[in-house]
Order: structure tokens, then C-alpha cells, then sequence
């Protein structure tokens, strides 16, 4: 992965969809896209303070002229004269086969515990509402704790949600346990998040695309959305002498 222009510290001039556009120092073929416009589909990373790129949904992918692969656009920066397409057919067949995987795992939309989720939103700018391929088994949900429901079936192992916690937050309570198709998030040795040492911060909630995680009072007994928040509200959370920046729906 090339870094060149973080490095020299100056704009780099690259294609993206036949226009020539202007990436700053160290921004990333997905910052640079959102900035002109382009808004490419990402579910791994959050365009907000304190959070990385990690590269690992494969929603964002690129193709780059003269590579053999497709680069994720998220984690990939820009070099000068590079030209890139994020809307041809290579680029969009990718995606569409990453959210159709994606989806094959989830509740169907009418039963999702959040429909609106980023996930089905950026399924629905690909064309997908179902999925080909057999869905997995599906963990039980978790509503031990008091403030958060969990839904691991929804899941997609973004890891936004150990991001969130680990480097954002610095709880450390959300990790990720497992190889290869045993990966799974855990909560500190393997707990139910309500005997876990979570805060209840919900900085976890915010960042989950899926709904995987979600405030307990928007869902009924069946883990589905029973109450559509109608505004958001900027707030502080009160819990703590930390003072935590939250956005309440």
C-alpha cells in the first residue's frame, strides 16, 4: 500500500471516475472521494474523530488502473497521475457480490432489528435486497444488560465496535475471539455484556452499521425495531466525570 503523498506532505492530483480531483496529505482514496462528492459504500469505517480504517468489509473496493486487484479505498492513499474507477462495472460487480455475502447472514429486512441500518442502505445503492447464498447459524440474542441489546446475528465483524471501545472510549471490554469462521466478538473473557465491565458509554452503538448493536428500548421482544426515532439529539453522557460526547435518537 502506497503512502506517498503522506510522506511528501503535499496534494497529489489522481483520476477518480474520469475527473481529475485533489487529494490533501495522507487522505485516502475515500476521503478524497467523499470530499469531491462521490460517496463510495464503507461499513468498516467511520468518518469521525478517533477512528482508523481497517480495510476488512471489502464494501469500499476500488479498481486501479494498471493493478491486478481491486484496492480497498479506505485504507488505500492516492498517488499522483493514479487513476481510479469506483463506478465501473469491475468496481460495482465486486461490491454487489461483497453485500450480497454480507446480507445472506442478516435478517431479511422487514424483521431487521434496524432497516435503516447502513448496511441495507448501501445493499440497496447495489441493487440487493436478498441474498443467493445459505445464511449461517445465528447466535441467541443477549439482553443482559440494561441499555443495550445484542444481536450477534446481524453481526458482520466490521470491528467498528472494537474500535469504538478499545481506541475511541479506551474501555477495552469489546474484543474479537476466534479464527477464520470462528471469529466472533466477545465482551471481555466471553461474558454477556450485561456481567461484562461495559460502561454502558454507547459508543458501540453509534458506531455498529448493522444493528447489530442497538438502544434496548427501540426494539420489542422479538428484537425487532418497534420505535423509529424521529430527531437526534447532541448530548453528554452523565454517567462518568468524563464527559462523553453522545448523539441520542
Amino acid at each position: 500500500m502506497s503512502d506517498t503523498n503522506s510522506k511528501v506532505g503535499k496534494p497529489v492530483s489522481f483520476s477518480l471516475d474520469g475527473k481529475t480531483v485533489e487529494a490533501q496529505p495522507g487522505e485516502t482514496i475515500w476521503q478524497a472521494a467523499a470530499r469531491h462528492g462521490t460517496d463510495i459504500p464503507h461499513l468498516c469505517y467511520r468518518d469521525s474523530d478517533g477512528y482508523r480504517a481497517d480495510g476488512n468489509c471489502r464494501a469500499c473496493m476500488v479498481e486501479i488502473e494498471g493493478e491486478r486487484v481491486l484496492a480497498a479505498s479506505c485504507i488505500r492513499t492516492p498517488t499522483e497521475g493514479m487513476v481510479v474507477h469506483s463506478e465501473n462495472h469491475r468496481a460495482r460487480t465486486a461490491r454487489k457480490m461483497v453485500m450480497e455475502l454480507l446480507v445472506a447472514d442478516q435478517p431479511s429486512r422487514d424483521t431487521a432489528h434496524d432497516p435503516d441500518s447502513e448496511l441495507w442502505r448501501y445493499a440497496e445503492t447495489q441493487d440487493v435486497d436478498a441474498a443467493r447464498f445459505p445464511a449461517k447459524a445465528s447466535p441467541a440474542p443477549d439482553s443482559s444488560h440494561p441499555a443495550i441489546a445484542v444481536n450477534m446475528d446481524a453481526c458482520i465483524q466490521c470491528n467498528l465496535c472494537v474500535r469504538a471501545c478499545r481506541e475511541v472510549q479506551v474501555n477495552d471490554v469489546i474484543g474479537l475471539a476466534g479464527r477464520g469462521a470462528d471469529a466472533h466478538i466477545v465482551f471481555d473473557f466471553g461474558d454477556d455484556m450485561g456481567a461484562s465491565t461495559c460502561v454502558g458509554c454507547g459508543e458501540c452503538v453509534q458506531a455498529c452499521p448493522t444493528g447489530a448493536l442497538m438502544p434496548k428500548t427501540l426494539l420489542d421482544d422479538s428484537q425487532a425495531l418497534a420505535i423509529t426515532p424521529d430527531r437526534q439529539v447532541d448530548s453528554v453522557c452523565p454517567y462518568c466525570g468524563v464527559g462523553c460526547q453522545l448523539t441520542f435518537s
